[in-house]
C-alpha cells in the first residue's frame, strides 16, 4: 500500500493506493490547527481498518507538512512536484493547474515551459478569504455558491486580503445590495487576484484544469474563473486529492507505522514560539487598572420615569449598530449595541417602535445619524441630522475630557484616529484601504477558535507567554496563529498576542508614531475593540501613558450624534412618528447610472411614497439630475478638453495612443505632432473596469501601481481595434517648468513602455514605437524624432517633422493656457459665491475617472470648487525645498502647497496611488509646507479598489475642520 498525506493551512486529505494505484481509501476534513492530533488519528484508523499489518510506503506533502515531516523523520514531498506527478499519472494533457487551497494559491505551467507561480505571504483570493467572506454574509459556503448563481449585478470587489474586501462588502451591505450579486462579485474578485496576481503577465491557454477545496466545491467560482479566462477548465474526478495522490505515488520508502505514530505523538505539545511580557502581573493590578478606567461614567437617568424632551443618536456603523437617548441634561436614558446584520434598517425601525410603544412621556425632538449608514438610515426615518463620523466622536470624546488632544477610534472595521490643535480637529487618520487590527480582526479569530469574543478577550488577560505575532492582517495572520499552535502556544497565548497586534496595527501602520508625545498627554481612547481590557492595557503599556475609555465606550459615536442633535435642536423633529413606522416598507433594486461616465453600480433603496436613497453613486447625478451652469471641477473641464482631440483622417494610416499615464498631459502635443505629419491619431477609450480586465494577463507585477497596469488594458483596447501601430515613447524628462532642481518623470512613467513590449506578445507583430524621445529639448527633438521615425516610415522629411514639432510646442502651450484661463474662471466664481476651493492634487493620470474614483464629484458635491495643482503653480518662484526636488509633477505639488499658504480660501488634497515609490517623500515634504502655514493637510490613497467611504469620511471631516 502506498500512503499520500496532503497537511494543507486548512485541511488534511489522505488517500491508499493499492498495487495497481487504485484509491482502497480516502479522506478529506478540517484539522482546525490541530495537526499532529488529526495526523495520528488518521494513521491509526488506516493501521487498524486497511493496512491490517501489511507494509506501507508514506510520503507527507503539504504546506503545513514539511516540519512535522522533518521532525517525525517521515519522508516528504513538496507539494507542487506532487501535484506535477499525479497530473503527469492521471492527465498527460494538461496545459494549466489552478490550485486554490485554505491558504494557498497556485498556478503550474505544465507546457511552454515549466513553471509555478504561488502566493507568498498572503492568503487573499482563497479559501480562507471565501470563508470569511461567507462568515460576513451570514451565509454557509453552500448558499453563498447557491446565491451567486442568480446574481444579476458584479460589483468590484477587492480580494487582495479579506479585510480589504471588507471595507467594500459592507458598505454594499449596508446600502441593501443583493447578497446574491455580492456572493458572484466575491467569486470573481478570487479569479481575477488569481489571474493577474500569479500569472503576472504568462497567457493560461489550452486545457485548464482546477484543483482544491474551493474549486470543487464551489461551482460558481468556477464558472468565475472560465468568464476571467474565456475557457472552458476542467474540474477532474478526486480533484481534491491530486497533492496526496501525487505523495502516494512518489512515496518509495517503508515506514513502519508505529514508529511514525510515536514520533507524531511525541511533537504533540511542544512549545517553541516567540513572546513577550504577560500583561498583568497579577489579579491585583488588574484591579487597579479596572477602578481607574471604571471611574469615567457618562449621567445615566431612567427613561421609565423620565418626562419630556429627549434627543436620539444612531451610529450605523460597519458591522454594528449603535443608538442612544439622552435627556435634557444629557443623562443616557436609553441605548442598544447590537450586530447590524447587514442591514440597520429593520433594527432602528424596531427600536424607534418600542421606544414610541414603551415610553410615551417621551418627546424626541432632535435627531442625528453617524456611520457608514448614515445616509441609508437618515433618508430611511427622516432623521434631523446626519454628521461626519470624526466629529460624533471628538464631540463625545470632549464631553468627557475637554482638554482632549488625541482621540482613537477602533471599530469593526474602520480606524479613526485625529489630532485636536486649538479646540478643532487638525490631523485625521484613517484606514481608508484595510480594516486590519479592527474589531473584526479579534471577532475572526475568536469564531475560528470556536469563542464569542467576550470570552476570548478576558482569556488574553493573565496569558503566561502572550504569543508575538507582529502587526500583520489578519489572512496574514491565519498562518502565524495555526503555527503558534502547533508550536505549543495557548488560546489564551494567541488572545493576548493578538490583541498586542492590533495596537501595533493602529499605531504604527494607521497613525505610524514615532513616539507617544506624538499623539499628546490627553487622550481618549473609544469604539467597541477598546472595551476589550487586554486591548487598552497593551495600548497605555505601548504608549508609556494613561488614557481615558468612557464607560460607553462602544457608543461614543452614537453619543456623539446625539450630543450634536441637541445642540442643533429646533423644537420639533423631522423623525417619522409611530404610524408611519409601523405602515414603513423597504425595498431594494439595482440599477446602472449612464448619467456620467463612471457607470455606477447603483443600489436604489425605496421607503414607500416618494422616500428613497441611492447607494453606490460616486456623485450626486443621479440623486439630484441637476444639470446647472459650468461646475467649479477643473477635473471634469480638463478631461473634457483631452476628449475634443479627436481622430483626424490623415493620407498616412492610423497611430494608436494608449490613453494613460503621461499622455493625461501629453496629449495635445502628441495628437498635433502626428495630425500634423498626415496620421490619423487613435487615442484609446477612457478607462474602464472592463478594460483593466481586458488586459491584466500580461502585467508581470503585482506591485507595480495600478495606473501603470492600466496601460495593458489600454495597449488590448488599441489591438482590438486593429491598430497596427501603436505609439508610446520613453521620456526621461518631461519639460523643464522651472520649478525644480531637475524635471524627471518616475521610472514607471519614464520606463513603462519597455514593460509592455516584453510582455504583450501581440506587439510584437504589430509596429510599437517606443524609442526614448526627450521633448525637453525643443532643438534638438525635430532631429531625433526624424531619426525615430525613419526607422518606421519612409518618406517623411526632416522639414515636415519640424513644422509638427512646431505645431506641437504651440498645442501644448494652448492646451495649458486654457487649463489656467478655466482655472481663473473657477477661483473667481468660487470667491464670488464664498465656495471653499479644494486643490485636487497629484498627477495627470489622476484625470482618469477610473483612478480617481470620482474624488473630484464627491468633492463638489460637498459644496467645494476643484482645481488642480498646475493651475497656481506658477504662481510662485522657484524655492528652496528640504528634499531633492527633482520629480516635475512634484514640484509642482509643493509650489501649490506654497502658494495655497497664502490663500484662506484654499486647502489641498493630494492623491497618492498605491505602489508609488516616491509619494513618501512627497508626503512629508507638502505636510511641512502647508503646516507652517497652518493648513492642514489632507491625503487620499487611491488604488484600483478604493473605500469611497472611507475618503467621504476623511473629506467630510476636513470640511467640518475648515468650518471649525
Amino acid at each position: 500500500m502506498r500512503i499520500g498525506l496532503d497537511v494543507g493551512s486548512t485541511t488534511i486529505k489522505c488517500v491508499v493506493l493499492d498495487d495497481d494505484n487504485q484509491i482502497v481509501y480516502q479522506s478529506y476534513e478540517r484539522h482546525f490547527s490541530q495537526i499532529t492530533e488529526k495526523m495520528a488519528e488518521l494513521l491509526h484508523k488506516i493501521q487498524a481498518e486497511v493496512l491490517n499489518g501489511a507494509p506501507a510506503y508514506l510520503s507527507v506533502s503539504g504546506s503545513a507538512g514539511m516540519g512535522i515531516a522533518q521532525t517525525c523523520d517521515l519522508p516528504f514531498i513538496q507539494e507542487v512536484y506532487a501535484t506535477r506527478v499525479a497530473m503527469g499519472k492521471l492527465i498527460p494533457d494538461a496545459d494549466v493547474i489552478i490550485e486554490l487551497g485554505g491558504e494557498d494559491a497556485k498556478i503550474l505551467f505544465l507546457t511552454g515551459g515549466t513553471e509555478v507561480r504561488m502566493n507568498g505571504s498572503c492568503a487573499g483570493g482563497t479559501g480562507a478569504f471565501i470563508d470569511q467572506m461567507a462568515t460576513l454574509l451570514h451565509l454557509s459556503l453552500e448558499e453563498m455558491n447557491e446565491l451567486a448563481a442568480q446574481h444579476e449585478k458584479i460589483y468590484t470587489i477587492a480580494s487582495r486580503c479579506g479585510v480589504f474586501a471588507k471595507s467594500d462588502v459592507q458598505p454594499l451591505l449596508n446600502q441593501g445590495a443583493r447578497k446574491s450579486d455580492i456572493s458572484a462579485s466575491i467569486f470573481a474578485a478570487v479569479a481575477n487576484q488569481t489571474i493577474a496576481g500569479l500569472a503576472q503577465g504568462r497567457p493560461i491557454r489550452g486545457k485548464v484544469i482546477y484543483l482544491g477545496g474551493p474549486l470543487t466545491f464551489l461551482s460558481e467560482l468556477r464558472q468565475s474563473f472560465d468568464t476571467a479566462l474565456k475557457v472552458q477548465g476542467v474540474c477532474p474526478e478526486n480533484s481534491l486529492y491530486y497533492v496526496a495522490m501525487g505523495a502516494a505515488f512518489s512515496s518509495e520508502n517503508a515506514v513502519d507505522l508505529g514508529t511514525a505514530l510515536t514520533n507524531i505523538e511525541a511533537y504533540c505539545g511542544k512549545s517553541n514560539f516567540l513572546s513577550i511580557p504577560s500583561l498583568f502581573r497579577d489579579e491585583q493590578e488588574y484591579r487597579e487598572f479596572q477602578e481607574r478606567h471604571q471611574s469615567c461614567r457618562a449621567k445615566r437617568g431612567e427613561i421609565s420615569q423620565y418626562n419630556g424632551k429627549a434627543y436620539l443618536g444612531v451610529d450605523a456603523g460597519s458591522t454594528t449598530v449603535k443608538a442612544v437617548v439622552l435627556g435634557e441634561d444629557g443623562e443616557l436614558l436609553d441605548s442598544i449595541y447590537q450586530s447590524n446584520s447587514g442591514n440597520p434598517v429593520p433594527i432602528i425601525r424596531e427600536y424607534l417602535m418600542n421606544l414610541y410603544r414603551q415610553y410615551p412621556n417621551l418627546t424626541i425632538c432632535s435627531s442625528a445619524v453617524t456611520g457608514y449608514g448614515e445616509e441609508l438610515l437618515k433618508n430611511a426615518f427622516n432623521l434631523d441630522f446626519g454628521i461626519v463620523e470624526t466629529m460624533a466622536h471628538f464631540t463625545a470624546a470632549k464631553y468627557f475630557m475637554p482638554n482632549v488632544d488625541f482621540v482613537i477610534d477602533i471599530g469593526g472595521q474602520d480606524m479613526k484616529c485625529f489630532k485636536i490643535r486649538n479646540g478643532a480637529v487638525d490631523n485625521i487618520f484613517l484606514n481608508e484601504a484595510c480594516s486590519s487590527g479592527c474589531g473584526s480582526f479579534l471577532q475572526t479569530f475568536a469564531n475560528t477558535l470556536g469563542y464569542d469574543i467576550a470570552d476570548f478577550a478576558r482569556k488574553g488577560l493573565f496569558a503566561k507567554r502572550p504569543v508575538d505575532l507582529g502587526s500583520r492582517c489578519t489572512v496574514f495572520m491565519n498562518s502565524s496563529v495555526k503555527q503558534a499552535q502547533k508550536d505549543g502556544a495557548t488560546t489564551e497565548d494567541i488572545s493576548a498576542g493578538l490583541s498586542v497586534s492590533v495596537v501595533k496595527n493602529a499605531i504604527y501602520k494607521v497613525i505610524r508614531a514615532a513616539s507617544a508625545e506624538e499623539l499628546g498627554t490627553n487622550i481618549v481612547v473609544q469604539g467597541g475593540t477598546f472595551l476589550n481590557d487586554a486591548v487598552l492595557r497593551v495600548f497605555e503599556k505601548e504608549l508609556g501613558v494613561n488614557v481615558i475609555r468612557p464607560d460607553i465606550s462602544g457608543l461614543m459615536g452614537a453619543f456623539g450624534a446625539a450630543l450634536y442633535a441637541k445642540s442643533r435642536a429646533k423644537g420639533t423633529s423631522t423623525l417619522l412618528p409611530y404610524e408611519e413606522l409601523r405602515d414603513f416598507t423597504h425595498e431594494v433594486k439595482v440599477a446602472t447610472c449612464g448619467l456620467c461616465s463612471n457607470h455606477c453600480r447603483l443600489t436604489i433603496n425605496n421607503f414607500g411614497g416618494n422616500r428613497r436613497f441611492i447607494g453606490g453613486n460616486r456623485c450626486e447625478k443621479p440623486v439630484t439630475r441637476q444639470q446647472g451652469g459650468p461646475a467649479l471641477d477643473m477635473y471634469t473641464y480638463k478631461l473634457d478638453l483631452l476628449q475634443s482631440y479627436r481622430p483626424v483622417p490623415g493620407p498616412r494610416g492610423k497611430i494608436g495612443i494608449p490613453m494613460g499615464l503621461n499622455f493625461y498631459e501629453l496629449l495635445p502635443f502628441w495628437h498635433s505632432f502626428w495630425t500634423s505629419l498626415g496620421f490619423e491619431v487613435i487615442p484609446s477609450p477612457l478607462s474602464t473596469r472592463s478594460l483593466y480586465l481586458n488586459g491584466q494577463h500580461t502585467i508581470p507585477s503585482d506591485t507595480v501601481c495600478f495606473p501603470a497596469k492600466l496601460m495593458h488594458g489600454h495597449i488590448e483596447a488599441l489591438l482590438r481595434q486593429g491598430i497596427d501601430t501603436i505609439f508610446y515613447p520613453c521620456m526621461s524628462y518631461n519639460i523643464d517648468e522651472g520649478l525644480g532642481d531637475n524635471h524627471y518623470n518616475c521610472p514607471v512613467v519614464a520606463y513603462y513602455p519597455e514593460v509592455l513590449s516584453a510582455n504583450v506578445e501581440e506587439l510584437k507583430q504589430k509596429t510599437f514605437i517606443h524609442d526614448y524621445v526627450g521633448i525637453h529639448r525643443k532643438r534638438d527633438f525635430p532631429i531625433k524624432m526624424h531619426q525615430i521615425l525613419n526607422q518606421y516610415f519612409s518618406g517623411i522629411s526632416l522639414h515636415e517633422v519640424q513644422k509638427a514639432a512646431k505645431a506641437a510646442y504651440e498645442e501644448y502651450d494652448k492646451y495649458f493656457a486654457q487649463v489656467h484661463k478655466e482655472g481663473e474662471r473657477i477661483i473667481e466664481e468660487a470667491e464670488r459665491l464664498h465656495k471653499p476651493i479644494i486643490v485636487l492634487s497629484g498627477r495627470p493620470y489622476h484625470l482618469d475617472p477610473e483612478i480617481n474614483h470620482g474624488i473630484n464629484k464627491l468633492i463638489t458635491s460637498l459644496g467645494a470648487a476643484v482645481i488642480s495643482e498646475d493651475v497656481i503653480s506658477n504662481r510662485v518662484e522657484k524655492f528652496r525645498t528640504g528634499v531633492l526636488n527633482q520629480w516635475t509633477y512634484h514640484s509642482r505639488l509643493y509650489a501649490a502647497a506654497k502658494y495655497i499658504g497664502t490663500r484662506a480660501d484654499m486647502n489641498l488634497v493630494q492623491l497618492v496611488s498605491f505602489g508609488c515609490g516616491v509619494d513618501a517623500i512627497t508626503t512629508d515634504e507638502v505636510r511641512e509646507i502647508l503646516e507652517a502655514e497652518g493648513k492642514i493637510y489632507t491625503q487620499i490613497k487611491i488604488d484600483e479598489i478604493t473605500n469611497l467611504g472611507a475618503v467621504k469620511i476623511r473629506l467630510r471631516s476636513l470640511f467640518a475642520a475648515l468650518e471649525q
